[in-house]
């Protein structure tokens, strides 16, 4: 049915399209079908291996006992709450995120808490720009990133496209040439950092240059920071808050507990603002996304918790680093190239030798023989809009060593 056409449900015209097209990736789409097939060593040793979901589940075993051990819940979170945020939470937040990543101090009355990084940059974006006005993102991308901004929002994208020829590398020359040739006005650049898919950590003056460039030509820049504790690699994270000792009024910072804390399910993302109009504009919309009570007690008692907290950080790190050495070993022994990371919790295969034809018709088949006769799922190179057909996203901390492996090993005996 056209997205135009009159609904049989009696919906908006806005309802229908997002029946008729959903805003979910077809490899998300794809991946939620499997859930009663799930690969068991013993039980179903040909089952379905998801390796198409940023999450890390590696802790859940320190993790899920440790939350359940804050559970004597308040009555005080029952009740109605500032909606960006209780006050105890926020002070909690700006303690721990100034200590751990940030490198300075920030201001409770600075941030922003709602459900979840989507849900940040959702409402962030609401307030920056408008139906129709664009917003710089370089490739390869986070996928979800087109859902966030151009489902509700009504933006447009505009990406700023890295080669494999020049490493995947963002020069200030891509983000000229992408501004100069944008469709429409461009209020803001999106830039991850580490960077997601590629797992890479940008040092100190590569980030300044990404600020130079945004303070010269005038847009906001958001830098999106929800890997910043997940870095195995022997380059530290900085922080786009470490930078100058103002944010100033054009930049602003994303971090959620879904990455860094293996807790996705529990969405609580963190917006970083100075300018008060933001947070203004944000806090009128906190209704609509607002994280609950009972969460903002259970992860400010996490997080306070520094007897509990730094420990478990460091052996996140160290667990990534060993999961992250496995898969790359065994991507090896089948002689798959990929491209090295240094932190998040997946890497960029080079799979163009197995596409039937250089096109994107064919990683779409592909990816549709990697489902179907390997029984695993992986994210393609379109969804993060690279440029050449045939890389693929690999997740490999979301399922246990033993299956990631026999991932690999399925991958690797396509012909």
């Amino acid at each position: 049915m056209s997205p135009d056409a009159p609904s049989p449900h009696q919906l908006s015209a806005r309802g229908q399209r997002l029946v008729s097209s959903s805003p979910l990736a077809p490899y998300i789409l794809e991946h939620f079908t499997h859930g009663d097939d799930a690969w068991h060593p013993s039980e179903r040793p040909d089952g379905y291996i998801g390796l198409c979901v940023a999450e890390n589940r590696s802790m859940w075993d320190l993790l899920v006992p440790q939350l359940a051990s804050y559970r004597d819940v308040p009555a005080r979170v029952l009740g109605y709450d500032a909606m960006v945020g209780a006050q105890p939470f926020r002070e909690q937040l700006a303690a721990f995120m100034g200590r751990t990543f940030l490198g300075r101090a920030v201001e409770p009355e600075q941030l922003a808490v709602l459900a979840g990084a989507g849900a940040v940059l959702e409402q962030l974006f609401y307030a920056l720009a408008d139906p129709g006005e664009g917003v710089l993102v370089p490739t390869p991308s986070y996928a979800g990133f087109w859902s966030d901004l151009e489902t509700r929002d009504e933006l447009r994208i505009v990406p700023v496209h890295c080669t494999s020829a020049e490493g995947f590398r963002l020069t200030t020359q891509a983000l000229d040439r992408a501004l100069a040739s944008a469709p429409c006005p461009v209020k803001a650049l999106l830039f991850t950092t580490p960077n997601n898919p590629l797992g890479r950590v940008y040092g100190r003056e590569e980030l300044l240059e990404v600020l130079d460039w945004a303070e010269r030509v005038g847009v906001h820049v958001v830098f999106d920071e929800v890997y910043a504790l997940s870095v195995f690699g022997p380059r530290p994270f900085v922080s786009a808050a470490s930078l100058r000792p103002s944010l100033g009024q054009l930049v602003h910072l994303v971090w959620a507990f879904s990455k860094d804390f293996g807790a996705s399910g529990l969405r609580c993302g963190v917006l970083l603002s100075e300018n008060e109009g933001v947070l203004q504009a944000v806090d009128a919309l906190a209704y609509w996304a607002a994280c609950s009570g009972d969460t903002q007690y259970l992860l400010g008692q996490l997080i306070a918790d520094t007897a509990f907290v730094d420990p478990y950080l460091r052996q996140m790190r160290a667990r990534l680093g060993q999961a992250y050495a496995r898969v790359t070993a065994a991507l090896d022994r089948h002689q798959i190239p990929h491209l090295p990371a240094e932190a998040g919790f997946f890497l960029i295969c080079d799979l163009r030798a197995k596409l039937d034809e250089q096109s994107w018709a064919g990683e779409a088949r592909l990816w549709r023989r990697i489902v179907d006769e390997a029984r695993v799922n992986l994210t393609p190179g379109s969804a993060c809009r690279i440029v050449e057909p045939g890389f693929f996203r690999l997740c490999y901390a979301s399922e246990a060593p033993a299956a990631v492996t026999e991932a690999i090993d399925r991958i690797g005996r396509l012909s």
